[in-house]
Protein backbone atom coordinates (compact mmCIF):
# COMPACT_ATOMS: atom_id res chain seq x y z
CA UNK A 1 0.00 0.00 0.00
CA UNK A 2 0.80 3.42 -0.42
CA UNK A 3 2.18 5.61 2.54
CA UNK A 4 -0.52 8.22 0.97
CA UNK A 5 -2.77 6.16 2.55
CA UNK A 6 -4.19 7.75 5.90
CA UNK A 7 -6.01 5.66 8.86
CA UNK A 8 -6.35 7.26 11.61
CA UNK A 9 -6.78 5.26 14.96
CA UNK A 10 -8.61 6.51 17.94
CA UNK A 11 -7.96 5.52 21.36
CA UNK A 12 -10.79 5.84 23.78
CA UNK A 13 -11.07 4.49 27.43
CA UNK A 14 -14.53 6.15 28.54
CA UNK A 15 -17.93 6.84 26.24
CA UNK A 16 -17.50 10.53 27.61
CA UNK A 17 -14.39 10.51 25.44
CA UNK A 18 -15.79 8.58 22.70
CA UNK A 19 -18.91 10.99 22.64
CA UNK A 20 -16.44 13.51 22.27
CA UNK A 21 -14.44 12.27 19.52
CA UNK A 22 -17.89 11.14 18.07
CA UNK A 23 -18.68 15.56 17.94
CA UNK A 24 -15.24 16.23 16.80
CA UNK A 25 -16.05 13.75 13.24
CA UNK A 26 -19.20 15.15 13.09
CA UNK A 27 -18.05 18.84 13.18
CA UNK A 28 -15.12 18.09 10.42
CA UNK A 29 -12.34 18.62 13.49
CA UNK A 30 -10.48 15.44 11.91
CA UNK A 31 -9.49 15.10 7.62
CA UNK A 32 -10.78 12.66 5.48
CA UNK A 33 -8.70 9.53 5.91
CA UNK A 34 -9.04 6.62 4.08
CA UNK A 35 -9.65 4.41 7.32
CA UNK A 36 -10.70 5.24 11.09
CA UNK A 37 -10.13 2.60 13.81
CA UNK A 38 -11.36 3.12 17.35
CA UNK A 39 -9.44 1.41 19.98
CA UNK A 40 -11.23 0.73 23.22
CA UNK A 41 -8.85 0.36 26.22
CA UNK A 42 -10.21 -0.78 29.71
CA UNK A 43 -8.34 0.80 32.66
CA UNK A 44 -10.41 -0.98 35.36
CA UNK A 45 -7.99 -2.58 37.92
CA UNK A 46 -10.03 -6.14 37.03
CA UNK A 47 -10.74 -5.42 33.03
CA UNK A 48 -11.75 -9.51 32.65
CA UNK A 49 -14.91 -9.05 34.62
CA UNK A 50 -15.45 -5.31 34.13
CA UNK A 51 -17.72 -4.06 31.48
CA UNK A 52 -15.70 -1.84 29.03
CA UNK A 53 -17.44 0.93 27.44
CA UNK A 54 -18.34 -0.97 24.35
CA UNK A 55 -20.94 -2.59 26.81
CA UNK A 56 -22.54 0.58 27.77
CA UNK A 57 -25.70 1.89 26.63
CA UNK A 58 -25.21 4.46 23.33
CA UNK A 59 -21.53 3.09 22.34
CA UNK A 60 -23.87 1.22 18.80
CA UNK A 61 -24.93 4.59 18.61
CA UNK A 62 -21.41 6.10 18.41
CA UNK A 63 -19.43 3.26 16.86
CA UNK A 64 -20.72 3.88 13.80
CA UNK A 65 -18.27 6.91 13.04
CA UNK A 66 -15.58 4.83 12.71
CA UNK A 67 -15.18 1.69 10.16
CA UNK A 68 -14.13 -0.69 12.61
CA UNK A 69 -13.81 -1.20 16.55
CA UNK A 70 -11.13 -3.00 17.97
CA UNK A 71 -10.06 -4.07 21.63
CA UNK A 72 -6.50 -2.98 23.37
CA UNK A 73 -7.27 -5.25 26.35
CA UNK A 74 -7.57 -8.10 23.79
CA UNK A 75 -4.39 -7.34 22.26
CA UNK A 76 -2.51 -7.33 24.92
CA UNK A 77 -3.79 -10.02 27.08
CA UNK A 78 -2.51 -10.94 29.54
CA UNK A 79 -0.85 -7.54 30.31
CA UNK A 80 -2.96 -4.41 31.50
CA UNK A 81 -3.20 -1.51 29.66
CA UNK A 82 -2.40 1.43 32.05
CA UNK A 83 0.87 -0.32 32.93
CA UNK A 84 2.26 -2.31 29.87
CA UNK A 85 4.64 -0.15 27.61
CA UNK A 86 6.85 -1.61 24.98
CA UNK A 87 10.74 -2.15 25.46
CA UNK A 88 12.72 0.32 23.46
CA UNK A 89 14.14 -2.08 21.13
CA UNK A 90 10.67 -4.24 20.49
CA UNK A 91 9.18 -1.19 18.83
CA UNK A 92 9.84 -1.98 15.18
CA UNK A 93 8.43 -5.75 16.06
CA UNK A 94 5.48 -4.55 17.75
CA UNK A 95 4.81 -1.90 15.28
CA UNK A 96 5.23 -4.83 12.65
CA UNK A 97 2.80 -7.12 14.19
CA UNK A 98 -0.02 -4.38 14.65
CA UNK A 99 0.37 -3.58 10.72
CA UNK A 100 -0.13 -6.97 10.13
CA UNK A 101 -2.73 -7.41 12.84
CA UNK A 102 -5.15 -4.72 11.78
CA UNK A 103 -4.19 -4.55 7.83
CA UNK A 104 -2.23 -1.33 8.14
CA UNK A 105 0.17 -2.65 5.80
CA UNK A 106 2.52 0.73 4.53
CA UNK A 107 -0.45 3.57 5.28
CA UNK A 108 0.99 6.59 7.07
CA UNK A 109 -0.86 6.61 11.10
CA UNK A 110 -2.53 9.47 12.74
CA UNK A 111 -3.21 8.54 16.47
CA UNK A 112 -5.59 10.61 18.28
CA UNK A 113 -5.26 9.80 22.50
CA UNK A 114 -6.32 10.76 26.03
CA UNK A 115 -4.16 11.12 28.59
CA UNK A 116 -1.02 10.76 26.66
CA UNK A 117 1.41 11.71 29.63
CA UNK A 118 0.92 7.42 30.77
CA UNK A 119 -0.09 4.31 28.93
CA UNK A 120 -2.19 3.06 26.68
CA UNK A 121 -1.92 6.39 25.15
CA UNK A 122 1.89 6.98 25.67
CA UNK A 123 2.31 3.40 24.40
CA UNK A 124 0.60 3.22 21.70
CA UNK A 125 2.36 6.75 20.11
CA UNK A 126 5.70 4.67 21.09
CA UNK A 127 4.53 1.76 18.67
CA UNK A 128 3.98 4.22 15.69
CA UNK A 129 7.03 6.53 16.42
CA UNK A 130 6.64 8.25 12.73
CA UNK A 131 2.67 9.08 13.62
CA UNK A 132 0.94 12.80 13.89
CA UNK A 133 -0.40 12.84 17.57
CA UNK A 134 -3.50 14.36 18.07
CA UNK A 135 -4.98 14.55 21.92
CA UNK A 136 -8.50 15.04 22.98
CA UNK A 137 -9.62 16.03 26.66
CA UNK A 138 -11.64 14.00 28.72
CA UNK A 139 -12.64 16.34 31.37
CA UNK A 140 -11.49 19.01 32.67
CA UNK A 141 -7.63 17.69 33.59
CA UNK A 142 -6.73 19.77 30.17
CA UNK A 143 -7.11 22.85 31.94
CA UNK A 144 -4.29 21.74 34.17
CA UNK A 145 -0.29 21.35 33.70
CA UNK A 146 1.45 18.30 32.02
CA UNK A 147 1.80 15.68 34.76
CA UNK A 148 5.13 14.38 34.07
CA UNK A 149 7.70 15.79 31.67
CA UNK A 150 7.24 13.94 27.94
CA UNK A 151 10.11 12.73 25.65
CA UNK A 152 10.18 15.37 23.02
CA UNK A 153 9.82 12.94 20.29
CA UNK A 154 6.53 12.22 21.43
CA UNK A 155 5.46 15.79 22.27
CA UNK A 156 6.74 17.26 19.35
CA UNK A 157 4.46 15.17 17.37
CA UNK A 158 1.37 16.62 19.13
CA UNK A 159 -0.69 18.93 16.42
CA UNK A 160 -3.34 20.62 18.58
CA UNK A 161 -5.15 19.56 22.14
CA UNK A 162 -8.83 18.81 21.74
CA UNK A 163 -11.28 19.97 24.26
CA UNK A 164 -15.11 20.59 25.26
CA UNK A 165 -14.39 24.39 26.12
CA UNK A 166 -16.57 24.01 29.23
CA UNK A 167 -14.54 27.45 30.82
CA UNK A 168 -15.10 30.18 28.12
CA UNK A 169 -12.26 32.14 27.85
CA UNK A 170 -9.68 29.64 29.84
CA UNK A 171 -6.76 28.17 27.36
CA UNK A 172 -5.61 24.90 28.38
CA UNK A 173 -2.59 24.83 30.00
CA UNK A 174 -1.69 20.65 28.91
CA UNK A 175 1.04 20.42 26.35
CA UNK A 176 1.67 24.43 26.02
CA UNK A 177 5.51 23.24 26.70
CA UNK A 178 5.42 22.21 23.65
CA UNK A 179 3.62 24.96 21.76
CA UNK A 180 0.64 23.26 21.30
CA UNK A 181 -2.35 25.03 20.44
CA UNK A 182 -5.89 24.10 21.79
CA UNK A 183 -8.83 23.67 19.84
CA UNK A 184 -12.75 23.36 20.93
CA UNK A 185 -14.93 20.96 20.00
CA UNK A 186 -17.98 22.83 18.70
CA UNK A 187 -20.49 22.41 21.74
CA UNK A 188 -23.66 22.30 19.13
CA UNK A 189 -21.87 18.89 17.72
CA UNK A 190 -21.74 17.50 21.22
CA UNK A 191 -24.89 18.62 22.30
CA UNK A 192 -26.04 16.62 18.96
CA UNK A 193 -24.37 13.80 20.06
CA UNK A 194 -25.68 13.57 23.89
CA UNK A 195 -29.37 14.12 21.99
CA UNK A 196 -28.99 11.47 20.31
CA UNK A 197 -27.48 9.10 23.06
CA UNK A 198 -30.80 10.48 25.39
CA UNK A 199 -33.35 9.21 22.65
CA UNK A 200 -31.79 5.77 22.47
CA UNK A 201 -33.52 2.41 23.76
CA UNK A 202 -31.30 0.97 26.13
CA UNK A 203 -31.83 3.15 28.62
CA UNK A 204 -33.82 2.57 31.51
CA UNK A 205 -37.65 2.95 31.43
CA UNK A 206 -38.50 6.90 31.94
CA UNK A 207 -41.09 5.62 34.65
CA UNK A 208 -38.51 4.17 36.64
CA UNK A 209 -36.54 7.25 37.38
CA UNK A 210 -38.42 10.15 35.87
CA UNK A 211 -39.77 12.03 39.12
CA UNK A 212 -43.05 13.94 38.75
CA UNK A 213 -41.58 17.57 38.95
CA UNK A 214 -38.07 19.11 38.44
CA UNK A 215 -35.64 17.53 40.41
CA UNK A 216 -31.97 17.75 41.80
CA UNK A 217 -29.42 15.94 39.98
CA UNK A 218 -26.20 14.38 42.28
CA UNK A 219 -23.52 13.06 41.16
CA UNK A 220 -21.17 10.68 42.57
CA UNK A 221 -17.43 9.87 41.10
CA UNK A 222 -16.03 7.34 43.51
CA UNK A 223 -13.29 9.22 44.93
CA UNK A 224 -12.16 6.96 47.23
CA UNK A 225 -10.80 4.42 44.80
CA UNK A 226 -8.41 7.16 44.06
CA UNK A 227 -7.72 7.23 47.53
CA UNK A 228 -8.80 11.27 47.43
CA UNK A 229 -10.78 10.69 50.55
CA UNK A 230 -12.12 7.05 52.69
CA UNK A 231 -15.48 5.18 51.42
CA UNK A 232 -17.01 6.49 55.09
CA UNK A 233 -15.68 10.11 53.73
CA UNK A 234 -17.72 9.73 50.32
CA UNK A 235 -20.42 8.66 51.88
CA UNK A 236 -20.59 11.67 54.12
CA UNK A 237 -20.37 13.75 50.81
CA UNK A 238 -23.52 11.84 49.22
CA UNK A 239 -25.41 12.69 52.58
CA UNK A 240 -24.25 15.90 52.49
CA UNK A 241 -25.63 16.45 48.76
CA UNK A 242 -28.69 15.24 50.29
CA UNK A 243 -29.11 17.48 52.43
CA UNK A 244 -27.98 20.37 50.77
CA UNK A 245 -30.45 19.89 48.10
CA UNK A 246 -33.41 19.55 50.10
CA UNK A 247 -32.13 22.60 52.35
CA UNK A 248 -32.56 24.13 48.89
CA UNK A 249 -36.05 23.25 48.26
CA UNK A 250 -35.76 20.32 46.62
CA UNK A 251 -37.65 17.26 47.33
CA UNK A 252 -37.54 14.99 44.41
CA UNK A 253 -33.70 13.88 44.02
CA UNK A 254 -32.02 11.62 41.43
CA UNK A 255 -28.62 10.04 42.30
CA UNK A 256 -26.08 9.13 39.64
CA UNK A 257 -23.03 7.15 41.23
CA UNK A 258 -20.30 6.35 39.55
CA UNK A 259 -20.25 2.94 37.43
CA UNK A 260 -17.53 1.41 39.55
CA UNK A 261 -18.61 2.48 42.74
CA UNK A 262 -20.28 -0.17 45.19
CA UNK A 263 -23.89 -0.27 45.96
CA UNK A 264 -23.30 0.55 49.49
CA UNK A 265 -22.36 3.99 48.55
CA UNK A 266 -25.40 5.49 48.80
CA UNK A 267 -27.12 3.88 51.25
CA UNK A 268 -26.48 6.48 53.96
CA UNK A 269 -28.22 9.34 51.09
CA UNK A 270 -30.94 7.26 50.85
CA UNK A 271 -31.41 6.89 54.63
CA UNK A 272 -30.69 10.63 55.07
CA UNK A 273 -33.43 11.58 52.28
CA UNK A 274 -35.97 9.02 54.30
CA UNK A 275 -35.16 11.11 57.11
CA UNK A 276 -35.74 14.40 55.62
CA UNK A 277 -38.89 13.49 53.97
CA UNK A 278 -37.65 13.72 50.18
CA UNK A 279 -37.76 10.57 47.28
CA UNK A 280 -34.46 9.65 46.42
CA UNK A 281 -33.73 7.68 42.97
CA UNK A 282 -30.26 5.83 42.79
CA UNK A 283 -30.01 5.48 39.12
CA UNK A 284 -27.39 2.55 38.35
CA UNK A 285 -27.23 2.35 34.88
CA UNK A 286 -24.20 2.92 33.51
CA UNK A 287 -25.20 6.10 31.63
CA UNK A 288 -23.26 9.50 30.94
CA UNK A 289 -24.73 12.59 33.16
CA UNK A 290 -25.60 14.49 29.71
CA UNK A 291 -28.11 11.86 28.76
CA UNK A 292 -29.68 12.47 32.02
CA UNK A 293 -29.70 16.00 30.92
CA UNK A 294 -31.31 16.04 28.01
CA UNK A 295 -34.11 13.21 29.60
CA UNK A 296 -34.60 15.09 32.96
CA UNK A 297 -34.13 18.54 32.60
CA UNK A 298 -33.34 18.74 36.61
CA UNK A 299 -33.32 22.01 38.43
CA UNK A 300 -30.21 21.29 39.88
CA UNK A 301 -27.01 19.25 39.29
CA UNK A 302 -25.07 18.77 42.63
CA UNK A 303 -21.59 17.08 43.05
CA UNK A 304 -18.23 17.45 44.55
CA UNK A 305 -15.76 18.49 41.30
CA UNK A 306 -17.24 16.13 38.36
CA UNK A 307 -16.60 17.23 34.73
CA UNK A 308 -20.53 16.80 34.93
CA UNK A 309 -21.15 20.49 36.76
CA UNK A 310 -19.39 22.21 34.58
CA UNK A 311 -20.66 20.60 31.19
CA UNK A 312 -24.40 21.43 32.88
CA UNK A 313 -23.17 24.70 33.55
CA UNK A 314 -21.90 25.81 30.64
CA UNK A 315 -23.75 23.61 27.50
CA UNK A 316 -27.01 23.17 29.30
CA UNK A 317 -26.94 26.63 31.49
CA UNK A 318 -28.49 24.15 34.48
CA UNK A 319 -27.91 25.94 37.73
CA UNK A 320 -24.84 23.88 39.47
CA UNK A 321 -23.64 23.86 43.27
CA UNK A 322 -20.63 21.55 44.68
CA UNK A 323 -19.86 21.04 48.27
CA UNK A 324 -16.49 19.07 49.56
CA UNK A 325 -14.44 20.68 47.57
CA UNK A 326 -12.92 22.87 50.27
CA UNK A 327 -12.06 19.95 52.69
CA UNK A 328 -10.08 17.99 49.77
CA UNK A 329 -8.29 21.03 48.39
CA UNK A 330 -6.60 21.08 51.61
CA UNK A 331 -5.60 17.50 52.11
CA UNK A 332 -4.93 16.75 48.04
CA UNK A 333 -1.46 15.61 48.04
CA UNK A 334 0.84 15.79 46.81
CA UNK A 335 0.88 19.34 45.24
CA UNK A 336 0.81 18.78 41.90
CA UNK A 337 -1.87 15.87 42.15
CA UNK A 338 -3.49 16.36 38.69
CA UNK A 339 -6.91 16.61 40.21
CA UNK A 340 -5.94 19.89 41.21
CA UNK A 341 -6.42 21.93 38.35
CA UNK A 342 -10.65 20.45 37.94
CA UNK A 343 -11.12 20.91 41.91
CA UNK A 344 -9.97 24.64 41.85
CA UNK A 345 -11.82 25.32 38.91
CA UNK A 346 -14.82 23.98 40.26
CA UNK A 347 -14.42 25.25 43.72
CA UNK A 348 -13.71 29.08 41.88
CA UNK A 349 -16.43 28.75 39.34
CA UNK A 350 -19.26 26.79 41.30
CA UNK A 351 -21.17 28.41 43.93
CA UNK A 352 -21.29 26.45 47.27
CA UNK A 353 -24.12 23.83 48.09
CA UNK A 354 -24.76 25.07 51.62
CA UNK A 355 -24.55 28.76 50.47
CA UNK A 356 -28.30 30.49 49.20
CA UNK A 357 -27.52 31.01 45.41
CA UNK A 358 -27.24 34.25 45.10
CA UNK A 359 -24.79 34.16 48.13
CA UNK A 360 -22.02 33.03 45.84
CA UNK A 361 -19.01 34.82 45.40
CA UNK A 362 -18.62 34.95 41.64
CA UNK A 363 -15.97 33.91 39.49
CA UNK A 364 -12.52 35.25 40.33
CA UNK A 365 -11.20 38.33 39.25
CA UNK A 366 -8.41 36.54 37.37
CA UNK A 367 -9.33 33.14 36.29
CA UNK A 368 -7.02 32.57 34.05
CA UNK A 369 -3.98 33.86 36.16
CA UNK A 370 -4.92 31.78 38.95
CA UNK A 371 -4.70 28.24 37.43
CA UNK A 372 -1.36 29.74 35.63
CA UNK A 373 -0.29 30.47 39.11
CA UNK A 374 -1.62 26.77 40.44
CA UNK A 375 -0.43 25.25 37.20
CA UNK A 376 2.93 26.44 37.91
CA UNK A 377 2.96 25.42 41.35
CA UNK A 378 2.18 22.01 40.78
CA UNK A 379 4.71 21.67 37.46
CA UNK A 380 7.38 24.75 38.15
CA UNK A 381 10.11 22.72 35.40
CA UNK A 382 7.38 22.06 32.66
CA UNK A 383 6.00 25.15 32.93
CA UNK A 384 9.15 27.12 33.93
CA UNK A 385 8.02 30.30 31.28
CA UNK A 386 5.13 31.20 33.50
CA UNK A 387 7.12 32.03 36.85
CA UNK A 388 6.61 36.08 36.07
CA UNK A 389 2.64 35.36 35.10
CA UNK A 390 3.03 33.16 38.35
CA UNK A 391 4.26 35.76 40.55
CA UNK A 392 2.35 38.68 39.58
CA UNK A 393 -0.97 37.02 40.09
CA UNK A 394 0.13 35.90 43.65
CA UNK A 395 1.52 39.39 44.43
CA UNK A 396 -2.07 40.99 43.23
CA UNK A 397 -4.21 38.43 44.08
CA UNK A 398 -3.04 36.26 46.94
CA UNK A 399 -5.69 36.85 49.96
CA UNK A 400 -8.28 35.05 52.12
CA UNK A 401 -10.26 34.03 49.11
CA UNK A 402 -7.74 32.48 47.08
CA UNK A 403 -5.10 31.44 49.58
CA UNK A 404 -6.59 27.98 50.28
CA UNK A 405 -5.83 27.04 46.49
CA UNK A 406 -1.92 27.31 47.76
CA UNK A 407 0.34 25.97 50.52
CA UNK A 408 2.77 28.44 52.15
CA UNK A 409 5.49 25.58 51.84
CA UNK A 410 4.68 24.77 48.15
CA UNK A 411 4.92 28.76 47.81
CA UNK A 412 8.25 28.68 49.64
CA UNK A 413 9.91 26.24 48.24
CA UNK A 414 9.51 27.94 44.68
CA UNK A 415 10.38 31.58 46.05
CA UNK A 416 6.44 32.68 45.31
CA UNK A 417 5.20 35.53 47.05
CA UNK A 418 2.89 34.27 49.79
CA UNK A 419 5.51 32.41 51.11
CA UNK A 420 8.33 33.29 53.50
CA UNK A 421 8.34 36.63 54.25
CA UNK A 422 10.08 38.90 51.24
CA UNK A 423 13.15 39.86 53.09
CA UNK A 424 14.14 36.24 53.44
CA UNK A 425 13.39 35.03 49.64
CA UNK A 426 16.53 34.37 48.77
CA UNK A 427 16.63 31.34 51.19
CA UNK A 428 14.88 28.78 49.12
CA UNK A 429 16.92 29.21 46.11
CA UNK A 430 20.15 29.47 47.85
CA UNK A 431 22.28 26.12 47.35
CA UNK A 432 24.13 26.73 51.25
CA UNK A 433 20.86 26.74 52.66
CA UNK A 434 19.65 23.88 51.15
CA UNK A 435 22.46 21.88 52.15
CA UNK A 436 22.37 22.62 55.48
CA UNK A 437 18.73 21.53 55.65
CA UNK A 438 19.07 18.23 53.94
CA UNK A 439 21.82 17.52 56.61
CA UNK A 440 19.68 18.24 59.64
CA UNK A 441 17.13 15.88 57.96
CA UNK A 442 19.58 13.65 58.24
CA UNK A 443 21.03 14.34 61.85
CA UNK A 444 17.21 14.08 63.01
CA UNK A 445 16.41 10.56 61.42
CA UNK A 446 19.55 9.30 63.01
CA UNK A 447 18.60 10.48 66.07
CA UNK A 448 14.76 10.03 65.89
Amino acid sequence: MSGDRVTQVFLASTLYGTATLAAALDAGSFPAAARRILLTSNHSLTPEVTPGIDAMPGFEALRTRFDEVRDWNAFLAPQHPSTWAPRPDDVPLWERQLRSLWGLGGDRIELVVESLQVPPAQSLCRLFPGAAVDVYADGLMSYGPTRFRLDPQIGMRVRRVLHLDLVPGLEPLLLTEFGVPAEPVPAPAFLKVMAELAGLAGLPDESDYVPPEPCALLLGQYLSALDLMSPAQEEELHVAMVRGAWERGHRELVFKPHPSAPAAYSRRAEEEAERLGARLTVLDAPVLAETLYERLRPALVAGCFSTGLLTARALYGIPVARTGTGPLLARLAPYQNSNRIPLTLVDALVPDLAAEPADGPGAPEDLPGLVTAVGFAMQPRILADRRERAEAHLARHLDGRTRHYFNRRRLTTLGLPGGIPARLSFLPRSPAVRRAVHRLRRGLRRVS
